[in-house]
């Protein structure tokens, strides 16, 4: 059975909100977007291609598809191009425009734990935050691999939003990079 691995980019307070460019997400009048540009690293990316799969909320797979497609000289293309993505929207239909790309049928958590059920290898989560907070709600998450960016913005949505659910989590592995990103991997505690 697969793993459901959440990779997302958070500001020290647990921002999640539009880390990639200033027009990503301008929800709740957002205007901190693409906090995360000036962290970025190489070792930020390392093992990305072992995903079994890529979830996705609708306005995540959107927003990737509109810009990695046409990226040419850059190797993560191929990685998302290549990789089988699960996507969970109420307003999508199939077939979706993007190579290797499914729409999840009915109830998501169901077509999820489905998924990982049926899985050798981890489903990862990328942003995708609304897709996050109904897979924590239904006891799904596995692993969390947070990008803890040396920034606070006072603003923005969490990944740990008011009201989700107490889970116990140990620190598997840390890793810090040159531009002071720390990388934590946090897995489910035994009955956590």
């Amino acid at each position: 059975m697969g793993r459901i691995v959440v990779f997302t980019s958070v500001t020290l307070e647990g921002v999640m909100q539009a880390p990639g460019r200033p027009d990503e997400d301008t929800r709740g009048g957002f205007e901190h977007g693409g906090w995360a540009t000036p962290y970025a690293d190489p070792a930020m990316w390392e093992g990305m291609g072992e995903a079994g799969a890529l979830l996705f909320g609708r306005r995540t797979y959107e927003d990737l598809f509109g810009f990695w497609p046409n990226q040419t000289n850059n190797p993560f293309t191929s990685v998302l191009n290549d990789t089988q993505k699960y996507v969970a929207s109420r307003t999508l239909k199939a077939p979706l425009p993007w190579s290797n790309s499914t729409l999840l049928e009915g109830d998501v958590p169901e077509a999820v734990s489905r998924l990982k059920e049926g899985s050798k290898k981890d489903l990862v989560v990328l942003g995708s935050g609304e897709l996050v907070q109904t897979l924590m709600s239904h006891d799904l998450v596995d692993e969390y691999v947070l990008l803890i960016h040396p920034i606070v913005l006072g603003m923005g949505r969490r990944l740990f939003a008011e009201g989700s659910p107490k889970t116990a989590l140990h620190l598997a592995n840390t890793t810090t990079t040159a531009t002071g990103v720390v990388i934590a991997t946090y897995q489910r505690t035994e009955g956590g």
